[in-house]
């Protein structure tokens, strides 16, 4: 009940009137009651969760645990200690030998292969997307269904073709052999990614930049790809990732050391007789850097393009 004020004018003394409160909605019978809110905003722990999670640090934590640990071993101590062990004397000589070798050529040529192959692979998968989704015509269509069949073809399956290919073009033993081909197989699944993209962008937008007579190109430019910034991300870093571990194609186009990227330069450290872990893995370890930095930068696009979201 709640009180309410009126003025009588006989008087002039307030009374307080009593109203109705509004009633209490009544539960039907056989329904179940709704969850009770835990007191203080606590939840209920979930062990199996906890457990799991903790299994799962474990079989990711302990590979690179003896991936750093080793780094800081020498050759010597790495082999009689075992892998798990702490260093008793940790050193930097393994880093200082890497550096010293030709590890930065190794470097510098993977990068630029990484970084022309992203350039290349952006700018056609983006053209050829918007080409699939504006021009919706049979040829399109037809364009679009040879990129996926692009998808099914191994690179395995055909490295003698794009051998005698490349060695006909006279680019064997290039930087170019290897990043003309890389490339190529980074392709079907970029479009893939970008159709997919460019094709959440309303429709809207594409009709009131018509309006205003804007061309193709500049709707390409100040529409399409200010607003597929996400997928656009996710193909430059899918195809830098491909780029920076690939090792088929360097193994089969390349033959001297001055073009020698780091999947191949890794073998320095494996001689006839013994293999030098401890440096081996400073090199893994430096290698694993610069594409780490990419991937740390650039996580949040690359996740939203691969959910489908790029384009929103």
């Amino acid at each position: 009940m709640t009180d309410v004020l009126h003025d009588h004018p006989q008087d002039g003394v307030r009374t307080p009137n009593r109203t109705p409160a509004a009633p209490r909605p009544r539960r039907r019978r056989g329904l179940p009651r709704p969850p009770r809110r835990p007191r203080g905003g606590l939840r209920t722990p979930n062990y199996p969760a906890g457990f799991g999670s903790l299994i799962w640090l474990g079989i990711v934590g302990v590979p690179l645990y003896v991936l750093v640990a080793a780094t800081f071993q020498t050759r010597d101590g790495y082999i009689d200690d075992g892998p798990l062990a702490l260093p008793d004397h940790p050193t930097l000589a393994n880093y200082r030998r890497v550096l010293e070798s030709d590890f930065l050529s190794y470097l510098l040529n993977t990068a630029l292969v990484t970084a022309v192959c992203a350039a290349i692979v952006i700018t056609l998968s983006v053209t050829v997307g918007y080409t699939v989704v504006r021009a919706r015509g049979r040829a399109s269509r037809r364009i679009f269904q040879i990129f996926l069949l692009g998808l099914a073809i191994p690179a395995q399956a055909v490295v003698i073709p794009v051998y005698l290919v490349i060695t006909k073009l006279h680019l064997y033993d290039t930087l170019l052999a290897v990043i003309l081909p890389t490339a190529a197989f980074s392709l079907p699944v970029s479009v893939l990614v970008l159709v997919g993209t460019m094709r959440d962008i309303d429709e809207e937008l594409y009709e009131s930049m018509a309006l205003d007579g804007a061309s193709p190109t500049r709707v390409l430019l100040q529409l399409v790809v200010p607003l597929s910034r996400s997928g656009i991300s996710t193909v430059g870093v899918m195809s830098a990732l491909n780029a920076w571990n690939g090792f088929l194609f360097p193994l089969l186009l390349t033959q001297s050391k001055s073009n020698r990227l780091l999947t191949l330069g890794l073998y320095d450290y494996v001689g006839e007789f013994r293999v030098d872990t401890p440096a081996l893995l400073t090199a893994v370890v430096l290698s694993i850097v610069p594409i780490f930095l990419v991937y740390l930068f650039a996580r949040r696009q690359l996740i939203n393009g691969l959910m489908g979201v790029g384009g929103k």
